[in-house]
């Protein structure tokens, strides 16, 4: 019998805002959910109201960690302080190294209209925080999508059904970006020893526990699975939109300080220090 991981752990999300007052929902990095191995925060925007982010996210730093920035709704135009200047559109992804430190903005550039998309945040090992910063900006139409009885899924990093994300990561995750039709089942096989959480972000996804009990998961809303094996979830009565993000853990000590994630106190000191005398984002 092929081993199964069960639900082990529902989290709602919590309003947050960020930037210049950019509402959101942080559905992990939350005092109930600080971090899944080697993720490190999971932010939701959805948005139809512009006063809520048309002010986005102004000139602010980065070290030791990566950003995803995953565009479903809307546009957002970056720029930084080493001269990468880009606009992203629906469907289209970010993947920016930070390394040793960047300085960067994120600004909506559509003042009417709905945002909605998600910001990842994935740490990087210690023999990789301080390396040089870099971007891979993803148009959608390079993001393959494998499809399977009762939905689909586009592949952003990692293989699912021999697809290839374009994503180039700087260590082993696997991110789909998955759509189930109404009570379709969708499997899946983590590498082993891998850890794992699934984002509702549309609909409804329907999990069960250890104990046997199903448990439903409404839209936006976290789930976690304890165990070795396959995952198997079924979508809701309304279908399912979710983001599937698997990654080996780092298993190192986590320091952060706002942008700054690093291993010691000492190294989240060091990072301000280089900060706040202008030398941050050119190590």
């Amino acid at each position: 019998m092929t081993d199964t991981r069960h639900l082990s752990g529902i989290y709602a999300g919590i309003p947050a805002t960020d930037g210049a007052g950019v509402q959101l929902t942080r559905m992990v990095g939350t005092p109930d959910l600080d971090m899944v191995d080697p993720f490190l925060m999971l932010d939701r925007i959805d948005s139809d109201d512009p006063d809520s982010y048309i002010a986005g996210f102004p000139n602010h730093p980065h070290r030791g960690f990566e950003t995803v920035t995953i565009m479903l709704e809307g546009l957002m135009r970056h720029q930084d302080s080493v001269g990468n200047n880009g606009l992203l559109k629906p469907g289209d992804v970010q993947w920016m190294t930070a390394g040793r430190g960047i300085i960067h903005s994120e600004l909506p550039e559509m003042v009417d209209g709905r945002l909605r998309g998600f910001q990842l945040w994935v740490n990087l090992p210690a023999e990789k925080k301080m390396m040089p910063p870099g971007y891979q900006d993803i148009p959608a139409d390079r993001i393959g999508s494998a499809a399977f009885d009762g939905g689909s899924a586009r592949v952003i990093a990692g293989s699912y059904l021999g697809i290839d994300g374009p994503a180039q990561p700087q260590i082993s995750i696997r991110l789909l970006d998955v759509r189930l039709d109404p009570r379709a089942t969708w499997t899946i096989n983590p590498d082993d020893g891998s850890d794992l959480f699934i984002c509702v972000y549309e609909g409804s996804l329907v999990g069960t526990a250890a104990d046997g009990n199903r448990h439903e998961i409404e839209a936006p809303g976290t789930v976690l699975f304890h165990g070795q094996g396959g995952v198997s979830v079924i979508a809701g009565d309304p279908g399912a939109e979710i983001l599937y993000c698997e990654g080996q853990p780092i298993n190192e000590p986590v320091a952060k300080y706002g942008p700054f994630v690093m291993n010691t106190r000492e190294e989240l000191q060091q990072a301000v220090d280089d900060f706040n005398a202008g030398k941050l984002a050119t190590g």
